[in-house]
């Protein structure tokens, strides 16, 4: 396999890091000029809103950029720098909704991890135990207030009784294939074996330390919590009449449901499994589209300029 260089001068007169800067800006703009609709329905519904509610909202919101860092501080032995680390985690949300399935998010944090000296394998390994807490957090969540509040979501409506059936006939044969691919792939399996033993390895030196196990349980709690309480906030400012713990439950069935999703930042899928299960718990369809909109605004598009430029920013200080 032969190798093929720039010459050096061409490879100069490149300004690839100023491209990567200028590279999420282009993409907000992209997606803003395509959900523009979405934009101005949303502002419009954030103008009638009792503001004090959606003010608590905005901090909520603030505050899972927090808890994000606590989390993934967690889930590493070696301490990492606070404020870069909140940083990152600020940029990483932006680049989350411009790239699918939480690839952005991932990428940004796996490039922090290592430009602070921890190794590559290391690195994945504490982004796949990240990745494992926080949805073992957020599926524990929802199971404890399903059983807690069982009327809180029709879930006929949300699942009819012949998606079932279907539902399980294709999870059970994307596992079958994943399983028949790892066991003849040899390659595949020697590289997929050793991440885990790398990963096992991690786990156990994570939770030997309890201020560790207090960051990532902890922060993986609190993650989608406050990311259901802004939810409910929203929805308290815009009158939707709708319990709060049904709220929060709609919230997690909602994103549990659209894990999958391989869309940028969930967009559509999140927005309309958020309005089914706000339904589902038993708000009218008009309100339940208008907080969604209003909650999306909120934690979405209003982050997503500034998220760009941090990201820019710490691309260009060779912080990622």
């Amino acid at each position: 396999m032969t190798a093929i260089r720039l010459p050096q001068g061409l490879a100069r007169r490149i300004p690839v890091r100023q491209i990567l800067c200028l590279l999420p800006l282009a993409l907000v703009l992209v997606v803003a000029v395509r959900h523009r609709s979405v934009l101005v329905e949303g502002f419009a519904h954030l103008a009638t809103a009792q503001w004090p509610w959606l003010v608590a909202a905005v901090c909520a919101t603030c505050l899972t950029w927090v808890a994000a860092a606590v989390t993934r501080q967690g889930s590493l032995v070696e301490r990492l720098p606070a404020l870069r680390l909140l940083a990152t985690q600020f940029a990483a949300g932006a680049a989350n909704h411009l790239l699918p399935t939480g690839l952005g998010a991932s990428a940004v944090n796996l490039r922090f991890m290592t430009v602070c000296g921890v190794s590559l394998a290391r690195s994945s390994a504490a982004l796949a135990l990240y990745l494992l807490a926080e949805s073992i957090a957020r599926v524990g969540l929802l199971l404890a207030l399903l059983v807690a509040f069982p009327g809180a979501l029709r879930l006929g409506a949300l699942l009819p009784d012949r998606a079932v059936a279907p539902l399980l006939i294709t999870v059970a044969a994307v596992l079958c294939v994943a399983v028949a691919v790892l066991l003849l792939v040899r390659r595949l399996r020697t590289a997929v074996f050793g991440f885990v033993h790398t990963a096992l390895s991690e786990a156990r030196s994570v939770h030997t330390r309890p201020t560790r196990v207090l960051a990532l349980w902890g922060g993986s709690l609190a993650f989608p919590a406050l990311q259901a309480a802004g939810l409910v906030m929203v929805g308290l400012a815009l009158g939707l009449h709708v319990p709060v713990a049904h709220m929060v439950v709609a919230y997690l069935a909602a994103t549990v449901a659209v894990a999958l999703v391989p869309t940028p930042g969930g967009l559509g899928s999140v927005d309309a499994a958020l309005v089914v299960a706000l339904v589902a718990a038993g708000g009218p369809v008009a309100v339940a589209t208008a907080v969604v909109l209003a909650y999306r605004i909120i934690t979405l598009w209003l982050p997503l300029l500034p998220g760009a430029l941090t990201l820019g920013a710490l691309v260009r200080l060779k912080v990622i």
